[in-house]
């Protein structure tokens, strides 16, 4: 069964992480939601209570099949953590994929993941990531996968199920969620 870990923060986007989460889960994926820091409850940006499963610290050493990063302010905590810069560099490193959504690149950007790739991001880090695509909602680029904003978050996903477990699969959640 193909794995991802989706690493949450105060102040995430939410739809940008439950959208993935609710369309890989279910195609089949194991789904771990982690949060660096000592409390697993924690708040997105719109107020939403969330409750990650895991610490990022009990799982930095596993080896997932994907890791995806949500926007939102909540971005740069996870861009400003070390150890998640080093767990992004590893699993690229390995051949995994690296997922972002919204600001959610430039944390890749950050691990230095986007270098010669093709992305895109919410245009208000265009000056930070100057080399996005403004046009596309979502972008693969090998093993990167990137998207624009909290509007494409479903499209996002089903992006992810596809990267994980094949276009046939994707079109059975697309149909299954009236995508």
């Amino acid at each position: 069964m193909p794995s991802a870990i989706i690493l949450l923060a105060d102040g995430i986007e939410e739809v940008e992480a439950l959208a993935p989460v609710d369309l890989l889960r279910r195609a089949g994926v194991d789904v771990t939601l982690a949060c660096p820091g000592e409390s697993l409850d924690l708040t997105g940006r719109n107020n939403v209570r969330l409750c990650a499963e895991t610490h990022f610290e009990d799982c930095a050493d596993n080896l997932y099949n994907m890791v995806i990063i949500p926007g939102g302010p909540g971005h740069t905590l996870l861009k400003e953590n070390p150890a998640v810069l080093t767990f992004l560099q590893r699993h690229a490193g390995a051949g995994c994929f690296t997922c972002a959504i919204c600001a959610g690149p430039t944390v890749l950007k950050e691990a230095g993941l986007l270098e010669g790739r093709a992305y895109t991001a919410h245009p208000s880090v265009a000056t930070k990531l100057p080399d996005l695509d403004p046009d596309r909602d979502v972008v693969r680029d090998g093993s990167v996968i990137t998207s624009r904003g909290a509007g494409t978050a479903v499209d996002f996903g089903l992006a992810l199920v596809a990267a994980l477990c094949g276009e046939e699969t994707a079109e059975e959640v697309r149909a299954a969620v009236c995508a």
